[in-house]
């Protein structure tokens, strides 16, 4: 169908393709107007070709092919343009379109792609007959692959058949070979059956004899080795037990004397003690003065009260230090993480001892600090300073517990002071009769 829109007769401008440019007809005048691009110059291209103009004619039609079929529509002067390029390129196709009667030899899709650049009159009906014409040859083309294909499958069939004939015969004849040699075979295995199964059964007979003859022979070995273990055994535990014996007869004998030694020290120190500080006249008590009064010059209890000593005062400490045989306990690492957090493990240990070490020389008391040693990966190379002895716990063992196994080995009566701030520790060392201080009083003792 062609629409006209204006224009003097013989003018082919004004016709107008009211279908889509067929694919072949289409790729041609792509051709076509990449073949003549680059005969012009870059003024000469429309805008959005311009990019191209560097393009060889192969990527250019392969790249820009919407674009330039764009430009030849839309652009009169481009299109005008490139049928000027056609017209040197190919003189007798135009010339034969200009005078009204294509060379019926040419290719039809030539022919309406020649059309479709130059515009002659009838343009529409060749560019329509070339893609009719193009759609039939295409048909026509997928016919003949279709029945040359046909007859090639059916050629490929009868082969098949025969050849399927063939296997068969053949098959048939191997498969009936087989079947008597299967028959063959079965024969020989139900004979060879026979004889497995009554050397099996010999066999079965010779194993169960001979697991009989091993079991008594176990059963004989198993009874004298556990004879032989449970002797071994007694003889072990009454070794282990007389050891025992002698051992706890002596350890036992060296601990008591040693408690019973320490304990009557510490209480013959506190008599001495006792009678220096008190230094009482040799006179007896007289039953008057039981009697509660207030004598002159003697001090109210509300003036003993107001003399009394913080419970933070670095001087309790003191005074419990110049007890008879006083024994201070202090937990290392709560003491100096407490006073100085921020310095390594190391140098904490080093400060607290040095100081530790002071005070036992000031106060003559015996001085134990104690060290979790849970999270050490290799003992300390330590020398402990003169008056202070050094404990790190054992694996599996935590300071705090070994703080209280050393308050329990003291003998009761003994003053044994613990510096910490671990509330559990104060509380398990003041059931076992120790006296605990807070860890910022050892510190305010020591600075």
């Amino acid at each position: 169908m062609v629409e006209t829109t204006g224009g003097g007769p013989g003018d082919g401008t004004a016709e107008v393709l009211d279908r889509p440019l067929p694919d072949g007809v289409r790729r041609k005048v792509v051709q076509i107007v990449s073949d003549g691009f680059g005969g012009l110059t870059v003024g000469e291209l429309p805008a959005q070709l311009r990019q191209y103009a560097r393009f060889a004619p192969n990527r250019r039609a392969k790249f820009a092919g919407n674009a330039m079929a764009a430009a030849l529509e839309t652009d009169p002067l481009f299109r005008q343009r490139i049928g000027e390029k056609l017209r040197e390129a190919q003189p007798e196709l135009t010339g034969a379109l200009d005078s009204g009667s294509p060379p019926p030899a040419a290719d039809p899709l030539d022919v309406a792609a020649a059309a479709y650049v130059l515009r002659p009159t009838g343009w529409v009906k060749l560019v329509t007959a070339a893609g009719e014409e193009a759609q039939r040859a295409d048909a026509e083309r997928a016919d003949e692959e279709s029945r040359a294909e046909l007859e090639r499958l059916r050629a490929e069939l009868d082969r098949a058949r025969e050849q399927t004939r063939a296997d068969t015969e053949r098959l048939r004849t191997e498969l009936d070979a087989a079947k008597k040699e299967a028959d063959s075979l079965h024969r020989k295995l139900r004979a060879a059956l026979s004889d497995v199964k009554r050397g099996e059964a010999a066999l079965r007979k010779l194993q169960g004899e001979i697991e009989t003859v091993r079991a008594e022979g176990q059963a004989q070995v198993s009874a004298a080795e556990s004879e032989s273990r449970r002797l071994k055994s007694r003889l072990g535990e009454a070794e282990a037990a007389l050891e025992a014996t002698r051992r706890a007869a002596r350890e036992g004998r060296s601990v008591e004397d040693m408690r019973v030694r320490l304990l009557l020290d510490t209480v013959l120190d506190a008599a001495q003690g006792l009678r220096r500080e008190l230094a009482l006249p040799p006179v007896s008590v007289r039953p008057a003065e039981t009697v509660d009064a207030v004598e002159p010059g003697r001090m109210t209890p509300k003036d003993i009260a107001a003399r009394a000593l913080s419970e933070n005062d670095p001087a309790i400490l003191d005074q419990l230090l110049e007890l008879p045989q006083a024994h201070l306990v202090v937990d290392g690492y709560n003491v100096t993480k407490t006073g100085y957090p921020q310095m390594p493990l190391e140098k904490q240990r080093l400060r607290l001892l040095g100081q530790l070490s002071q005070l036992a020389a000031q106060t003559g008391a015996e001085v134990t600090c104690v060290f979790d040693g849970a999270e050490l990966v290799a003992p300390v190379l330590l020398a402990p300073p003169r008056g202070v002895r050094v404990l790190f716990s054992k694996p599996g063992v935590t300071a705090d517990e070994l703080i209280r196994q050393l308050v329990r080995a003291e003998p009761p009566g003994r003053p044994v002071v613990v510096a910490s701030t671990d509330r559990e520790v104060a509380d398990g060392v003041a059931r076992a009769g120790a006296r605990p201080i807070a860890s910022a009083m050892l510190l305010k003792r020591l600075s």
